[in-house]
């Protein structure tokens, strides 16, 4: 499926794009079926151990992990794409109706960002099984990083990307609703041509853009489609499972990516497909020597941190 011309001029006018039923079942059966065997295996080896006391085997897939987090964090730490390295991910990035897509907006030379995630949404409910100060802590940590304050993925590269188009790829993997915390988006603002900026990550109501915001309720397979320069945030999960999805970033083939410690592929080359980075391993790789060198909590941040918005040149 390509983006059509209606979808694409939404996408120039509003910022982002919303394809409903862009993906299948079985585009994202492979993902699931691979987090579903590591949160398995990494149960199974935590109850040997003494850890865990059952495996919660019966749960569903949008349930299980939040059951395990009630007694042991570790795999949840753990959930990230560069973290877990699993080859239906890989292939996920590379999925063809994705790239149909993504396409649309950035052209058929098309590298993969190394800003890419995978983020288990926690119930706002959820309870350490230990009522002690340590598992409150470290419960609160987990619930709250995964309620996003307004923000721009712009904010999130070094500066080096900045004249460079680059667009967010959200994938819910199971619905996204407002109970279970989907996101919501201030439409119209990429026009602007603004970095907006506040103490720490995020935008603060102070200097926030002026425009309503939309809530994008979506289910499993549809695809958001987002400019980087689209404020942005996640609403509290205030059900009794976990908000499963991806966001992932695309952009040209040959320009920077903000984050040169980690590694970028191209994911699509009408002109050269023999460019394309097919090989698993050499990705999974290629991670494992990028996060020894540089691991995520020491990756450089940006310099320029305005107190006004500034205006930056998207080059076409």
């Amino acid at each position: 499926m390509s983006l059509t011309r209606r979808q694409r001029q939404h996408y120039d006018e509003h910022g982002y794009v919303v394809v409903e039923g862009g993906l299948t079942a079985g585009d994202l059966a492979p993902v699931i079926a691979d987090y579903e065997r590591f949160i398995d295996a990494e149960a199974r080896r935590l109850h040997a151990a003494g850890v865990l006391p059952r495996l919660w085997e019966e749960e569903p897939f949008h349930r299980r992990l939040a059951r395990i987090c009630e007694h042991e964090t570790s795999i949840y730490d753990r959930i990230d794409l560069m973290y877990c390295r699993l080859p239906g991910v890989f292939q996920f990035l590379r999925n063809g109706r994705l790239l149909d897509l993504v396409e649309g907006i950035v052209g058929p030379e098309i590298t993969c960002s190394p800003i890419q995630h995978a983020r288990a949404k926690l119930p706002g409910s959820l309870r350490p099984a230990a009522d002690d100060e340590e598992s409150r802590r470290k419960r609160d940590a987990m619930v709250g990083e995964n309620v996003a304050p307004w923000h721009q993925d712009a904010q999130v590269h070094l500066e080096a990307a900045d004249p460079h188009a680059i667009v967010t790829v959200w994938v819910p993997l199971v619905d996204a609703t407002p109970a279970n915390g989907c996101l919501q988006v201030i439409p119209g603002v990429h026009r602007k041509r603004r970095v907006y900026w506040s103490d720490g990550f995020g935008v603060s109501d102070e200097h926030l853009p002026e425009g309503e915001a939309v809530t994008l309720p979506m289910h499993a397979g549809d695809v958001l489609l987002m400019d980087k320069l689209i404020p942005h945030r996640s609403t509290p999960n205030r059900t009794d499972g976990i908000r499963w999805s991806l966001d992932l970033r695309y952009q040209r083939a040959g320009t920077p990516t903000g984050r040169d410690d980690y590694p970028a592929f191209i994911a699509r080359s009408r002109s050269r497909p023999a460019s394309e980075l097919t090989d698993f391993e050499q990705w999974r790789r290629e991670w494992v020597a990028a996060l020894e060198r540089v691991p995520l909590g020491q990756r450089p941040r940006r310099q320029d941190r305005p107190t006004e918005p500034r205006a930056i040149e998207i080059r076409p």
